[in-house]
């Protein structure tokens, strides 16, 4: 007759303690799923084979979720008659052991208590584990630090995501929570539930961005993606004073700096560059920029943003500058590192669904921009759909609104339709999924030469007139300066409060260009 091999796995790690483990209370457990039918339904969701120290006792509940996967009844019989088809019986010391286990247990009222132990002192060993790991390549100096940093985040960031249980909530909070973000969208003046953007139709389709959802704002090359996201952070931190963090991946700090210069104050990005401005263009420079300075905008420029990085710092910034909305420019240059990955479509899964998890957990709208493949310039019909999503499905499944900027102009190259309608500066928002709304197409003025989009209505000509008579009363609450008031000096000159360090957030100098995180 077979009995339980007399085994235990090293009892020790390098420092010579002993690993967190109760195996008594791990076969208590395994009793108690084998006792009572319903035990298992209780710690299914708790435990894993590896949660087992034993490796006689992985074994024996790897058998157990077998027959609870296959929805077959589990008892001492069953169990049995599992480890023989698996080949292991004779390992975990045959037929008398499994009643031995069963043999000890009288009851298995606290078994999810004793569940919750052991997953417990599971995680800790893992933790241990991870730290050795962690600690053994940390002395070896040919491993790079930042690439050993990247991997412990990664393999955290892991850990911690086995541990992401809610429990289940009865309706009564929930209706009382709906109600009273309902009666506060009712006070709102503006009729929003979320975050305006500054463009009244695609508010108007949105209820404006919404807490926990993950929006995806993509294009082609060259049809404004950055020039859009920027164009509405203006809108929100400046005119609405809504703190936004912008993630730029593809550009310093500095040059999306001056494209934001460009935007509020109606110049050319060329005369940016150049600084060849005319007396009354650094006279509107002057007069506009001075409401960005404190602007609650804050940007990174880390390249090759992890997702782990990007969770630390958000949650950073949530909690310490009150973050209510994240930007990032754009999905597929981060990467999942310290994650392992078999392919770069499951890495940007892995992203995706790692985003939409993060809006969720902060509880803000969190938009993401994305490249769409090269089908759209080979079709006739030049509209972007869903399926152009660039390098996975799953950003497609995993967004709550989907976005893309369409402009006729550049393909038609004419000023006109095929129905004669003038389309120059037209930008097609098209909203392609919407979880909990309409889709459709917004309507936008896209203003090439200040890489700025506007509402439709507002109207370039009229723009154009208004800039020609009176260059400093436009309707944004950024324009509203007064004529008469003096004029600070030019930002580029000596003094000024580019030059003496005076707009840390917004516009930092050489060497400075990132947030303190």
């Amino acid at each position: 007759m077979a009995k339980k091999p007399d085994f235990r796995p090293p009892l020790t790690d390098a420092t010579g303690k002993l690993p967190p483990r109760d195996t008594d209370l791990e076969e208590v457990v395994l009793g108690a799923c084998m006792l009572e039918k319903d035990a298992y339904m209780n710690v299914c969701d708790i435990l894993v084979p590896d949660s087992f120290y034993d490796p006689v006792n992985q074994k024996i509940f790897q058998a157990i979720t077998t027959l609870g996967f296959n929805q077959r009844p589990i008892d001492m019989m069953t169990v049995t008659e599992q480890l023989r088809q698996d080949g292991t019986l004779e390992e975990v010391g045959g037929a008398i052991h499994i009643t031995e286990l069963t043999a000890r247990v009288y009851s298995a009222a606290n078994v999810e208590y004793h569940a919750r132990i052991i997953a417990q002192k599971y995680l800790a060993r893992r933790l241990i584990a991870y730290a050795s790991t962690i600690e053994t390549k940390a002395f070896d100096e040919s491993n790079d630090v930042d690439d050993l940093l990247q991997e412990a985040e990664g393999q955290l960031f892991d850990i911690s995501q086995t541990q992401l249980k809610r429990e289940v909530t009865q309706i009564d909070p929930v209706i009382n929570l709906a109600l009273e973000q309902i009666q506060t969208a009712a006070n709102n003046e503006s009729g929003l539930s979320g975050l305006q953007t500054g463009y009244t139709d695609l508010d108007r389709m949105t209820s404006g961005w919404q807490s926990s959802d993950l929006i995806i704002i993509a294009a082609r090359p060259a049809m404004g993606k950055t020039a859009f996201v920027l164009s509405m952070a203006k809108n929100m931190a400046v005119d609405y004073n809504i703190p936004i963090a912008i993630f730029t991946l593809e550009m310093a700090n500095v040059q999306l700096v001056k494209r934001l210069i460009s935007n509020v104050a109606d110049l050319e990005g060329e005369k940016i560059k150049s600084g060849q401005l005319t007396n009354e263009e650094w006279d509107r420079l002057n007069s506009r920029i001075r409401t960005v300075y404190s602007a609650p905008l804050y940007l990174d420029e880390t390249p090759g943003l992890s997702i782990t990085e990007l969770r630390t710092k958000a949650r950073r910034l949530v909690r310490e500058k009150g973050v209510r909305m994240i930007m990032i420019d754009y999905l597929q240059l981060m990467n999942a590192t310290g994650l392992k990955l078999g392919s770069r479509e499951q890495e940007v899964s892995t992203i995706s669904r790692s985003l939409k998890a993060l809006a969720k957990e902060l509880n803000i709208p969190i938009i993401a921009l994305s490249q769409l493949n090269r089908s759209t310039e080979t079709r006739e019909d030049k509209r972007p759909v869903l399926s152009d999503l660039r390098e996975s499905g799953a950003i497609e499944q995993d967004a709550d609104i989907v976005c893309f900027i369409h402009r006729p102009e550049y393909y038609t190259k004419s000023s006109e339709d095929a129905e004669g309608n003038d389309i120059r500066g037209l930008a097609q928002l098209i909203v392609a999924k919407h979880r909990s709304g309409a889709v459709g197409d917004v309507k936008l003025r896209f203003v090439s030469k200040y890489a700025k989009f506007e509402n439709w209505e507002q109207g370039y000509n009229v723009l154009q007139e208004t800039l020609s008579e009176t260059p400093l009363k436009l309707g944004s609450k950024m324009n509203n300066a007064q004529l008469d008031s003096p004029m600070p000096p030019s930002p580029f000159s000596l003094g000024s409060p580019l030059q003496s360090g005076g707009m840390p957030d917004i516009m930092p100098g050489p060497g400075d260009a990132d947030i303190p995180f």
